[in-house]
């Protein structure tokens, strides 16, 4: 017996979310409040923010700083902003990690940040 059509859009819809091309780069996470500033690079930046914030709400972020911060201030006191977005198209796993690395590194160094996580 055939599987309902329903069904078979379902399978389809949820395999070309899977397969889709995800933007990767870096992004910062900032407090208005206290003029801190906190970088990280992602291979998925269309679901970070929403991580990081789950996070923070939940009161479970693993910097302490950045938890205490969104604590005193609140979600109103804090931005979220990709600063760059890179095209591993042509880079290995291992070498898109390394680039990531390397332009989250440049970033806090640019913007006198701190590491959100690590």
């Amino acid at each position: 017996m055939s599987q309902a059509p329903g069904r078979d859009r379902r399978k389809e819809i949820a395999r070309a979310w899977t397969e889709r091309p995800r933007s990767q780069g870096v992004f910062v996470v900032r407090c208005a409040a206290t003029g801190q500033a906190w970088v990280a690079s992602s291979p998925n930046l269309d679901t970070q923010q929403n991580s990081v914030w789950f996070a923070l709400r939940s009161g479970g972020h693993p910097n302490k700083v950045v938890q205490a911060a969104w604590s005193a201030h609140g979600a109103d006191a804090f931005t979220y902003e990709v600063v760059e977005k890179i095209d591993g198209a042509d880079l290995t796993p291992l070498g898109l990690r390394d680039q990531l690395k390397a332009r989250a590194a440049h970033w806090r160094e640019a913007l006198g940040a701190t590491a959100l996580v690590g």
